[in-house]
């Protein structure tokens, strides 16, 4: 029996709260009376169809404080039939991963009309989502109540409530059964051993999964850098012949790891799903704005803004703006060096132990400079970024990536590329390369774990206090645990966590021969931000949102430019280096030709070593053309019933023609 939407109930006195979402103090009664109908109205008429309900009850509000706060969930039936609607794919019984249908559920893997655990909860959390985001206009001019909070057909109502400020935030709720569950089998236990990535993945979604795979992945494959650099730093730093072997060690692990990579994560994704997901068709993101038009591929109604509006302010601002940031770093970059001879001339005057621990001073404050910097960048270029009024989240995303590798990049390695080629002082460099490295992997762990979970630990003990001070003789249970997480900090995704392997991986490979210990560290320091993020993200901020992913996206890239700039530093270090120059003490442009014609060998082997690892593996890549082939022909056969129907129709018309 073939369900619709229409035939489900949308009222449920109880029902597993899956969402919260939060109102202004100040929103209107019709406003939230209006808001309820859309949420809970049958799809057919225009509603989301789902649960709904505040999460106080009038006698509740009387005892407890009303925090303007509602709770959103949906029936089983509902879920499943968003999860088609959204095109989650699922493994089946004959082990192929396919779009899921309910209408062939019992097809699929695991599912059972009694069992609740075919979708994951950040699925369902990812499909309400999905059902709130599309809640649209359909002939109201303007949210009821809010006459200036203008709408128009089409128009997403939750992102018009977000920006006019009526809705203060949307989040999905801990299942702390699951949660605790997930941290025994995590971080909670500090021994050796793989993450639950699959069970991260079912209660965060796929993007996070990823993050944390990857950061698994790239710890263990910095153990052999730094297995083979810890000997090297000990006992042979001038022998030039393992020198050479140990730089070229590295630009070939550059290389493997990410390629090998890229076929791990293939396989992870197929697995999950993701890899065979439908890409949606991407919406205008909330802050775009513009002048109401229609758009000529949807034939929808949406701000229209210029493109040469935004490629003006890209160029005679955001482009001017950058550059201006980049001099300051190299300023700053400058007053380092003053203050590096300063504690140098102390150190020589006086000898004494007190001035040689001075000499990691300069090098120790400019590390903490940089951390400043380059927040503080960040949030300019969040801004100036969002000013630029992109339409799609991807291109938004791309064009603040773009910004903040630049400057993140030069602002870290500018003294460094400094120090090894314009002062060509080896000893100052690795003093330099180690003091940047450390400090900032240490103020990492303070800035983005440590304190902020003291800070929500104390705001927890206060919450515990206020709720357990109340008179109130009901389960406040739920309500604690709202109040709790409302006030958590928001986790603004993956980027300054990718972002902070990036550089580590700059610190690692660039100039990897001139100091070897810089994989040790950056594993000591990998171990104990695995449990430090996982802390992060049970107990620091919010619950996000599941967000299917296939890859790590333009991270991949920003690895895969980086790995090929370290052959360029190494291939040059390599030829400034005594016993080299010792080769060729006559002619300086032979050397140069040599170093040269070795970084382009070196360059050609990455390439080559790229083109011969496939990104997927072969038992992916013949599962993926299958599907394809019965996609393909799906369509035929469609295409045929199709013609077929059309060819009936012609013979009864003509049939009946020729009768009159």
């Amino acid at each position: 029996m073939k369900v619709t939407l229409s035939a489900l109930d949308t009222y449920e006195s109880s029902f597993t709260p899956l969402v919260v979402i939060e109102l202004a103090q100040d929103v209107k009664e019709e406003t939230k009376e209006w808001l309820k109908n859309r949420i809970i109205a049958k799809k057919k008429d225009g509603g989301a169809q789902l649960l709904f309900r505040p999460l106080l009850n009038k006698y509740e509000k009387e005892t407890l404080e009303n925090q303007n706060l509602y709770l959103v969930g949906a029936s089983k039936i509902r879920l499943l039939l968003g999860a088609e609607a959204v095109g989650l794919v699922k493994e089946c019984n004959d082990n192929t991963m396919r779009a899921f249908t309910y209408g062939t559920r019992q097809n699929f893997k695991g599912f059972d009309d009694n069992n609740d655990d075919f979708l994951t909860m950040a699925e369902c959390q990812f499909i309400i989502k999905h059902e709130l985001e599309n809640l649209r206009a359909k002939d109201e001019k303007m949210i009821p109540g809010y006459p200036q909070a203008k709408l128009y057909p089409g128009k997403s109502l939750l992102r018009r409530l977000l920006t006019s400020g009526i809705v203060i935030q949307v989040f999905p709720l801990h299942d702390n059964e699951a949660l605790k569950k997930l941290e025994d089998t995590w971080y909670t236990r500090l021994t050796l051993k793989y993450q639950p990535i699959d069970n991260i993945r079912g209660y965060f979604g796929e993007t996070i999964a990823l993050y944390f795979g990857f950061l698994e992945y790239f710890t263990f494959a910095l153990i052999p850098m730094a297995v083979i650099g810890l000997p090297y730093y000990l006992f042979v730093w001038e022998d030039y012949d393992k020198y050479v072997i140990f730089a070229s060690f590295n630009l070939i692990w550059s290389t493997v790891i990410l390629e090998v990579w890229k076929r791990g994560c293939a396989n992870m994704t197929y697995r999950w799903g993701t890899l065979v997901m439908k890409r949606q068709f991407e919406e205008p993101r909330p802050g775009f704005h513009g002048v109401l038009g229609v758009n000529s591929i949807t034939g929808r109604e949406e701000p229209l803004y210029p493109s040469y509006k935004r490629q003006l302010r890209i160029y005679l601002v955001s482009l001017p703006f950058v550059c201006l940031c980049l001099y300051f770093s190299l300023y700053v970059m400058m007053i380092y060096f003053d203050m590096e001879i300063w504690a140098l001339g102390l150190h020589e005057n006086s000898g004494s132990e007190w001035t040689s621990i001075l000499l990691y001073v300069p090098s120790i404050i400019y590390a903490i400079v940089i951390e400043i910097m380059n927040r503080l960048y960040r949030y300019a270029a969040e801004f100036l970024t969002s000013w630029e009024n992109h339409r799609l989240e991807s291109a938004y995303q791309n064009h603040l990536i773009l910004k903040v590798l630049v400057f993140n990049f030069l602002n870290c390695f500018a003294s460094l590329f400094y120090i090894a080629f314009v002062l060509k002082d080896m000893k100052l460099l690795r003093q330099s390369l180690a003091t940047l490295l450390i400090t900032s992997q240490i103020l990492n762990q303070i800035v983005e774990s440590l304190l902020p979970y003291w800070l929500q630990k104390k705001h927890g003990v206060q919450v515990k206090r206020k709720v357990q001070a109340l008179k109130a003789d009901i389960d406040a249970t739920l309500y604690e645990q709202v109040i709790l997480e409302k006030e958590m900090g928001t986790y603004m995704g993956t980027f300054d966590d990718y972002l902070e392997l990036f550089l580590q991986f700059g610190y690692v490979s660039l100039f990897s021969c001139v100091y070897p210990l810089a994989a040790a560290f950056a594993v000591l320091n990998n171990f104990t931000e695995v449990n430090s993020d996982a802390l992060k993200m049970c107990r620091v901020f919010k619950r996000s949102f599941s967000e299917p992913s296939a890859s790590i996206g333009v991270w991949q890239l920003a690895f895969e430019t980086m790995s090929v700039i370290s052959v360029v530093t190494n291939c040059a270090l390599i030829g400034m280096s005594p016993q080299v120059n010792a080769v060729f003490p006559e002619s300086k442009t032979d050397l140069i030709l040599i170093v040269v014609a070795v970084e382009h060998a070196l360059l050609a082997l990455k390439f080559i070593l790229a083109f011969a690892i496939p990104d997927k593996p072969r038992h992916i890549q013949v599962k993926l053309a299958r599907l394809e082939f019965e996609s393909l022909e799906a369509l035929k056969q469609q295409q045929m019933k199709l013609a077929a129907e059309n060819l009936k129709e012609e013979s009864r018309v003509s049939g009946k023609e020729t009768e009159t």
